[in-house]
Protein backbone atom coordinates (compact mmCIF):
# COMPACT_ATOMS: atom_id res chain seq x y z
CA UNK A 1 0.00 0.00 0.00
CA UNK A 2 2.86 2.22 0.20
CA UNK A 3 3.69 2.29 -3.06
CA UNK A 4 0.57 3.01 -3.81
CA UNK A 5 -0.18 6.21 -1.39
CA UNK A 6 2.93 7.45 -2.55
CA UNK A 7 1.48 7.52 -6.42
CA UNK A 8 -1.63 8.84 -5.60
CA UNK A 9 -0.17 11.49 -3.70
CA UNK A 10 1.82 12.37 -6.23
CA UNK A 11 -0.46 12.36 -8.89
CA UNK A 12 -2.59 14.61 -6.65
CA UNK A 13 -0.53 16.65 -6.08
CA UNK A 14 0.81 17.26 -9.88
CA UNK A 15 -2.82 17.61 -10.70
CA UNK A 16 -3.29 20.68 -7.67
CA UNK A 17 -0.68 22.43 -8.41
CA UNK A 18 -1.38 22.18 -12.51
CA UNK A 19 -5.11 22.92 -11.81
CA UNK A 20 -4.03 25.75 -9.50
CA UNK A 21 -1.63 27.44 -12.13
CA UNK A 22 -5.01 27.12 -14.30
CA UNK A 23 -6.84 29.26 -12.18
CA UNK A 24 -4.20 31.69 -11.95
CA UNK A 25 -3.44 32.05 -15.14
CA UNK A 26 -6.78 30.95 -16.82
CA UNK A 27 -9.31 31.74 -15.29
CA UNK A 28 -8.25 35.03 -13.40
CA UNK A 29 -10.42 37.80 -14.68
CA UNK A 30 -12.71 34.86 -16.48
CA UNK A 31 -14.54 33.93 -13.44
CA UNK A 32 -16.19 36.29 -10.71
CA UNK A 33 -13.95 36.54 -7.97
CA UNK A 34 -16.50 34.62 -5.78
CA UNK A 35 -16.01 31.55 -8.04
CA UNK A 36 -12.40 31.90 -7.93
CA UNK A 37 -12.09 31.91 -4.22
CA UNK A 38 -14.15 28.55 -4.43
CA UNK A 39 -11.25 27.41 -7.21
CA UNK A 40 -8.60 28.23 -4.77
CA UNK A 41 -10.30 26.17 -1.85
CA UNK A 42 -10.90 23.24 -3.72
CA UNK A 43 -6.75 23.54 -5.05
CA UNK A 44 -6.26 24.39 -1.25
CA UNK A 45 -7.34 21.13 -0.12
CA UNK A 46 -6.44 19.42 -3.09
CA UNK A 47 -2.67 19.92 -2.09
CA UNK A 48 -2.83 19.24 1.76
CA UNK A 49 -4.35 15.66 1.04
CA UNK A 50 -2.08 15.13 -1.42
CA UNK A 51 0.41 15.47 1.59
CA UNK A 52 -1.98 13.74 3.54
CA UNK A 53 -1.52 10.25 1.04
CA UNK A 54 1.85 10.94 1.32
CA UNK A 55 1.57 11.10 5.11
CA UNK A 56 -0.42 7.66 4.82
CA UNK A 57 2.26 6.05 2.56
CA UNK A 58 4.76 6.36 5.10
CA UNK A 59 2.60 5.57 8.41
CA UNK A 60 1.18 2.31 6.61
CA UNK A 61 5.48 1.39 6.82
CA UNK A 62 4.52 2.51 10.77
CA UNK A 63 1.58 1.41 11.39
CA UNK A 64 0.24 -1.47 8.89
CA UNK A 65 -3.54 -1.99 8.85
CA UNK A 66 -6.66 -1.49 7.68
CA UNK A 67 -7.33 2.00 9.69
CA UNK A 68 -4.18 3.12 8.03
CA UNK A 69 -5.86 2.22 4.49
CA UNK A 70 -8.83 3.38 4.85
CA UNK A 71 -7.70 6.93 5.54
CA UNK A 72 -6.04 6.71 2.36
CA UNK A 73 -9.00 5.96 0.31
CA UNK A 74 -11.15 8.60 2.64
CA UNK A 75 -8.34 11.12 1.09
CA UNK A 76 -8.83 10.01 -1.99
CA UNK A 77 -12.71 10.48 -1.93
CA UNK A 78 -12.39 13.52 -0.22
CA UNK A 79 -10.28 15.04 -2.96
CA UNK A 80 -13.05 13.80 -5.87
CA UNK A 81 -15.91 14.78 -3.88
CA UNK A 82 -14.28 17.77 -2.42
CA UNK A 83 -12.22 19.41 -4.55
CA UNK A 84 -13.90 17.71 -7.24
CA UNK A 85 -17.10 19.19 -6.67
CA UNK A 86 -15.69 22.89 -5.59
CA UNK A 87 -13.71 23.13 -9.35
CA UNK A 88 -16.97 22.20 -11.10
CA UNK A 89 -18.94 24.72 -9.00
CA UNK A 90 -16.48 27.26 -9.93
CA UNK A 91 -16.30 26.64 -13.89
CA UNK A 92 -20.07 25.85 -14.28
CA UNK A 93 -21.31 28.11 -11.47
CA UNK A 94 -24.32 25.30 -11.11
CA UNK A 95 -24.55 26.03 -7.12
CA UNK A 96 -26.21 22.60 -6.38
CA UNK A 97 -23.08 21.00 -6.87
CA UNK A 98 -21.99 22.85 -3.81
CA UNK A 99 -24.40 19.98 -2.03
CA UNK A 100 -21.70 17.46 -2.95
CA UNK A 101 -18.79 19.45 -1.27
CA UNK A 102 -19.47 18.29 2.60
CA UNK A 103 -19.46 14.55 1.75
CA UNK A 104 -15.94 15.16 0.78
CA UNK A 105 -15.43 16.99 3.95
CA UNK A 106 -16.65 14.12 6.08
CA UNK A 107 -14.11 12.52 3.82
CA UNK A 108 -11.68 14.24 5.16
CA UNK A 109 -12.58 13.95 8.63
CA UNK A 110 -12.90 10.55 8.60
CA UNK A 111 -10.08 10.25 6.75
CA UNK A 112 -7.84 12.43 9.56
CA UNK A 113 -9.62 10.11 12.56
CA UNK A 114 -8.94 6.82 11.14
CA UNK A 115 -5.19 7.92 10.91
CA UNK A 116 -5.14 9.31 13.93
CA UNK A 117 -6.85 6.00 15.20
CA UNK A 118 -4.15 3.75 13.57
CA UNK A 119 -1.52 5.43 15.19
CA UNK A 120 -3.40 5.79 19.03
CA UNK A 121 -4.12 1.93 18.85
Amino acid sequence: MERVFVGLGAVAGLTAVALGAFAAHGLKGKLPPDLFDVFEVGARYHMYHALALLAVAWATTRWPGGATTAAGWFFVAGIVLFSGSLYALAVTGIRPLGAITPLGGVCFLVGWSLLVWAVWR
